[in-house]
């Protein structure tokens, strides 16, 4: 099992091994590509610059908002990770969403970008992080973990308490309880780098689960 962040003068290290270290990533790539789909090149260069600031120019796509929306079904774990800002008015909320969700899916897209930078230069089993990237790989942790409990149905206490209840009675083959395991490994991983930052080491740093 994984040892948790700590930190080494300028620098917060953690051991993990390759299938912890293989797991992490491809749930960050996961939650990469829902937040920041490939666009297919269009062979110019104009039109792809614009599309990769999240702009269409094609005639199918200059509908009205709501005809588009009727058409394309939008994945509820992206509410998740890009929140509304005005809950109490929809159409500011979709005006506010337009003018601010492609930079808002840049930064996060970054931040998963450099936390699967730090997995992959892992040396042997050690994943270090320098201070000025904490704050993103912390980012990037959330968002994996925000994304892994929509799949799970967890959105509010009520359903975490539910699903941590049930778990007493899952199958060791159940997939919920392959997904909790991980869910709680990240809570772990996570809580370990807020309090290695902080100069804090709960309980000598445990092993998550314990």
């Amino acid at each position: 099992m994984g040892r948790a962040f700590v930190r080494e003068g300028d620098r917060f290290v953690a051991v993990l091994d390759d299938t912890e270290r293989a797991m992490l990533a491809g749930l960050m790539e996961q939650t990469r590509r829902l937040l920041a789909p490939e666009r297919e090149a269009t062979g110019d260069a104009f039109d792809d610059l614009v599309a990769s600031m999240g702009v269409s120019l094609a005639a199918e796509d200059q509908a009205p908002e709501e005809e588009r929306a009727a058409a394309e079904e939008r994945d509820p774990a992206l509410d998740r990770l890009l929140p509304s800002a005005h809950r109490g008015d929809e159409q500011v909320a979709d005006e506010f969403r337009r003018l601010t969700e492609e930079g808002l899916r840049q930064r996060k897209s970054g931040n998963l970008d450099l936390a699967l930078g730090r997995l992959a230069a892992a040396y042997g089993d050690r994943v270090v992080l320098g201070e000025a990237e904490v704050a993103a790989f912390l980012m990037a942790l959330t968002d994996v973990r925000l994304l892994l409990g929509e799949r799970m149905g967890m959105r509010t206490e009520e359903d975490a308490a539910a699903l941590h209840e049930a778990m007493a009675t899952v199958s060791d083959d159940d997939p919920l309880g392959y997904a909790m395991a991980w869910y709680d490994f990240l809570t772990w991983l996570q809580e370990t780098l807020t309090y290695a930052v902080m100069g804090e080491d709960p309980d000598a740093g445990g092993d998550p689960g314990t």
